[in-house]
């Protein structure tokens, strides 16, 4: 079992957000965590230590394997401030949030029309009451 975790963060007008990938046995969930303003290293700590339980990852998405290879640290500083460098989300986390979205956007409109349907069953019923009240000319 290998699991890899990483947390960028980055500012995406007009706020900074936080992106958490992990990579779980060949599957890649990445989770979209938006901060105010510019958060300070303690306060990524404590929000994590804090709501790790109610963070809303993305669906697994099949990916390859990771190597478990030890890593020089002078190419692990190279790479870090090579990421550093980078500006916004990978294809992959941007496509694991859009499905995200999407299931998201299913689940609100399903929550929707059923509080519709349920309303207008409720609205019918009422009529029908005032029907039967007026027939019965009360």
């Amino acid at each position: 079992m290998s699991m890899k975790c990483s947390l960028t963060i980055m500012f995406e007008a007009p706020f900074w957000i936080g992106l958490y990938e992990r990579y779980d046995d060949g599957n890649y969930e990445v989770c979209k965590i938006t901060f105010g303003a510019e958060p300070k290293d303690y306060e990524v700590h404590e929000f994590l230590l804090r709501n790790w339980r109610k963070l809303k990852f993305s669906p697994p998405i099949k990916s390859e394997k990771i190597e478990g290879r030890k890593i020089n640290p002078k190419r692990m500083q190279r790479e870090i401030s090579g990421q550093l460098q980078e500006r916004g989300m990978g294809t992959k986390a941007q496509q694991a949030l859009k499905l995200q979205h999407e299931q998201n956007k299913l689940e609100r409109k399903t929550k929707s029309r059923e509080q519709k349907e349920a309303e207008k069953e409720r609205q019918y019923a009422l009529r029908q009451e005032k029907k039967k009240a007026k027939h019965r000319g009360r």
